[in-house]
């Protein structure tokens, strides 16, 4: 008896799993919550998937942290997430100003971290951060093609509207000099802030310019309301938005007034992604209350990228940035990622969306493709 015991001991230890903890940052509350809390949920999904899985050799945790889209907030919480020795690496940051404003940080500490949602070009190329890695696109992709996809449909004039964060301004920024290039006319250009509440006077002088196309540099909170003054003041412009208006939230704002806006993300459909359709079918699976919205595929990824790193080269910091670092032709859900010499996956593809009854429809198979309806009206 006291042997059976003792190999009954010896193999609970042998089958007992160390926790390794990886962290989530992103804007848990506040106007961009729905997308920060479906790359939580994202990233929550690759976790509880891999500690189902026999063969992986740790058990992980997933610390999530909420960085409310406010880079000050971002920071805190990037340094409380950062000097904790347990946390070996991070998915992080969906608002761009915020990635921006911790880079220093997680360099700081040596935290290997993979951007999720952040398409500010100077996150990864602004330094030479070996800990700094992103797995979705940039905004210079973004606003190539949304330059030329309405110029190549025939609009010639446009008013650009951005808030006055990094990220409004590198949209601003890449978007004119996209527009200049495939002959778009630049009316008039408007910085707005990030919490300003009426546009009365800014929407004034667009409508007297009558513009052709609104492009809007911003993220949905401020879309809503520039869309909602937009009507109220009878502007039947083009409504031309970034990634950032890119939520089911967008849509639910609006109602029937979002119909006609077009959106621009980096990669695939998730129903066309390699693995969309399983994601989508497991994440379901596990009831969560809200969508995994657009960036929910990249957040899964990554995470799994990091798990996957962790699994091969032990839970420290050092040797998990140095499997990231050396990322080529790995198979994901979203297609093969790849990092470049800044540790910047190649995102060869931009999807282009347009809201129609109430969803956002992938343009190619929307009714406004089919010529069935046009573009603001």
């Amino acid at each position: 008896m006291l042997l059976a015991a003792l190999v009954i001991g010896l193999s609970a230890n042998a089958s007992a799993k160390d926790t390794v903890k990886i962290a989530y940052i992103g804007p848990l509350t506040g106007g961009v919550s729905a997308n920060g809390i479906g790359g939580r949920n994202s990233a929550d999904l690759a976790v509880r998937l891999k500690n189902q899985d026999p063969n992986a050799k740790y058990k992980y945790e997933l610390v999530a942290a909420d960085d409310e889209c406010k880079p000050n907030v971002g920071v805190q919480v990037a340094t409380k997430i950062a000097s904790d020795s347990s946390i070996i690496a991070g998915v992080t940051h969906y608002c761009s100003a915020v990635a921006m404003s911790t880079v220093d940080v997680y360099h700081k500490f040596g935290l290997p971290v993979m951007v999720w949602g952040a398409v500010l070009p100077e996150i990864t190329y602004g330094n030479d951060y070996k800990e700094v890695h992103r797995v979705n696109g940039t905004m210079i992709n973004q606003n190539e093609v949304a330059a030329k996809f309405l110029t190549g449909l025939g609009y010639k004039r446009w008013v650009i509207i951005h808030d006055t964060t990094d990220y409004g301004k590198g949209h601003n920024k890449y978007f004119s000099q996209f527009l200049t290039k495939n002959g778009g006319q630049i009316l008039g250009t408007f910085g707005v802030t990030a919490d300003q509440q009426d546009f009365t006077a800014e929407l004034t002088k667009i409508k007297e310019l009558k513009p052709e196309v609104v492009y809007f540099g911003g993220l949905t909170p401020i879309g809503i309301r520039i869309r909602t003054q937009m009507d109220r003041l009878g502007i039947k412009a083009v409504f031309e938005g970034t990634s950032g208006i890119k939520s089911d939230a967008y849509i639910e704002g609006l109602g029937k007034l979002s119909e006609g806006s077009l959106s621009f993300i980096e990669g695939a459909p998730w129903e066309k992604l390699p693995g969309g359709l399983g994601f989508i079918a497991k994440y379901n699976q596990q009831k969560y209350p809200d969508a995994p919205e657009a960036y929910g595929p990249f957040a899964y990824t990554a995470a799994n990228l990091i798990m996957d790193a962790i699994e091969k080269a032990g839970p420290d910091r050092k040797k998990v940035m140095a499997v990231l670092n050396n990322t080529q032709n790995v198979e994901t859900i979203i297609g093969k990622v790849s990092f470049d010499d800044h540790r910047q996956n190649v995102v060869p593809l931009i999807s282009k969306y347009v809201a129609q009854d109430g969803k956002w429809v992938v343009w190619e198979d929307s009714l406004y493709a089919k010529g069935q309806r046009k573009l603001g009206q």
